[in-house]
């Protein structure tokens, strides 16, 4: 009993004495490297995938009775590992949680409750070689959890083809990978990870597709050999909205590299699923809502911000056909500004002339106009009708249209301007619709009256001079009339 207990405190005394050495050394460990490398070595312990590797650094802590043994172990390129004196294992094509296994397993069949560790400190990292249809022939650097496309990413031309990607090992086994299938169908198998002296190498497209339009997956493919149109629209594209016009695909075909424009024509694909495609070939898939028939609406209307304009402006809007006018109306009601005058709205279709009252339409939920739309109806918008008018010592006087926003002299600019010999410093009079006196720097509402106003002294001179100039030569005359007779005799 008392050498049993003896042996217990014993190998408690090693494994607490091995658990401090084993945190001090790892603490040191990670001085040497960057928080990267920390971060590698959390990552391949715990990714059941990660796969020994030339280079890796590990490292074997057990107790040999009362002894702490601690071993720094490199896998070099032999991949045997000698396990302290026990025996040597090779850990070729294992991954560290069958190599780790096995080590604990040899040690605590020669050293029962030796409390046995291992464990990775430093993953190895390794070079690859990129070279074919890529814009360089180039080495990257990887470790063992790097996957194919990681190191692919920066490297393709616009040429190069995803769809058969050849890796040769180093021991000269061959085999190809389709990144396509990886990032469509989640199949990580086509997307390896990479090990010390692989080449790969990147080929040239046979076939690259654009497809755009009504699909649910527009972009640019390469499709494999056998595969055309179907494959393109259903597989690559993901299907067809319900929407799409499948009876007039557009394609769009180049025949060498100085033609530009390509020559274009059309496909019925309900009749055609077997057409085939080629290089470069531009796949457009139109929809049902182009044919949509179209109505105009114009006059006084702005944006769907509601911006207020100076002048008429027309919209092209489509419709499904049943649609009627209240719900055109409702959907567009941002069109009608402060100028729109809505009451007096009017259709224009054909020869006939519709008048719709807006404002019913807008306001009042219960109305229902019961029109409906049809095909190059035209909604027209008059402008409200109003004026402000301007009199007095301007070019041309009279009434003119309102337009917000715009100041005195807007429209003392649409009279012609100030004439200059009767109107000095701009002096003008505003007056608003309530007879209210306005300044210059307020603003000008509708029905308000500016009257330039005469005020130049060389103004009224020169009306009045030719009139007291006639009085005084009257009067000169009469007195050399009276002169001449004697009257002054």
């Amino acid at each position: 009993m008392k050498k049993f207990l003896l042996v217990c405190v014993c190998t408690f005394f090693c494994i607490t004495t091995f658990a401090q050495t084993k945190t001090t050394a790892t603490a040191e460990d990670l001085q040497k490297f960057d928080l990267s490398s920390a971060a590698n070595v959390q990552l391949a312990m715990s990714n059941a995938d990660y796969r020994v590797t030339a280079g890796d650094i590990y490292a074997l802590a057990y107790a040999a009775g009362s002894t702490a043994v601690r071993y720094t172990i490199l896998v070099d390129s032999t991949y045997k590992i000698r396990v302290s004196n026990l025996g040597i294992v090779d850990a070729s094509g294992k991954t560290f949680l069958e190599l780790k296994k096995q080590v604990e397993d040899i040690v605590s069949k020669n050293y029962p409750m030796s409390g046995v560790q291992f464990s990775l400190t430093t993953p190895s990292s390794f070079s690859v070689t990129i070279k074919g249809e890529v814009l360089e022939t180039v080495e990257k650097k990887a470790w063992a959890l790097t996957r194919l496309s990681e190191v692919l990413k920066d490297c393709y031309t616009k040429y190069s083809s995803d769809r058969n990607i050849i890796i040769t090992s180093s021991n000269g086994k061959i085999k190809s990978y389709d990144l396509f299938k990886a990032t469509r169908d989640g199949n990580l198998k086509e997307d390896p990870y990479l090990r010390p002296g692989d080449v790969i190498s990147v080929k040239r497209a046979d076939r690259i597709i654009t497809l755009r339009g009504e699909v649910m997956r527009p972009g640019t493919y390469i499709p494999v050999e056998g595969e055309n149109i179907k494959e393109l629209l259903e597989y690559y594209g993901d299907g067809l909205p319900v929407y799409a016009d499948q009876t007039r695909i557009q394609i769009t075909r180049f025949d060498s590299q100085s033609d530009k424009e390509g020559m274009k024509f059309y496909l019925d694909y309900t009749k055609d699923k077997d057409f085939e495609l080629c290089n470069f070939d531009e796949i457009n898939v139109p929809s049902y809502k182009s044919l949509k028939p179209v109505m105009f609406m114009e006059g006084a209307i702005g944006s769907e911000e509601g911006t207020n304009l100076d002048a008429s402006t027309k919209k092209t809007i489509q419709f499904e056909t049943g649609t009627k006018y209240d719900d055109i109306i409702r959907r567009y009601g941002a069109f009608f500004t402060a100028v729109s005058d809505i009451s007096n709205a009017y259709i224009i279709r054909d020869s006939q002339i519709i008048p719709v009252d807006i404002s019913k339409i807008l306001y009042d939920s219960s109305y229902d106009s019961n029109l409906l739309v049809e095909p190059y109806d035209t909604l027209r918008i008059p402008f409200k009708q109003y004026f402000v008018s301007v009199a007095g010592s301007v070019v041309a006087p009279g009434r003119y249209p309102y337009i917000p926003d715009r100041t005195w002299e807007y429209y003392i600019g649409l009279a012609g301007g100030f004439i200059k010999t009767q109107n000095n410093h701009d002096a003008i009079k505003i007056v608003d619709i309530n007879g209210k006196e306005l300044s210059k720097t307020d603003i000008i509402t509708p029905e308000t009256t500016i009257t330039a106003e005469t005020n130049s002294g060389l103004y009224y001179f020169n009306l009045y001079a030719p009139v007291v100039t006639t009085v005084l030569t009257l009067i000169s005359t009469t007195l050399s009339i009276l002169a001449v007779t004697g009257v002054f005799k």
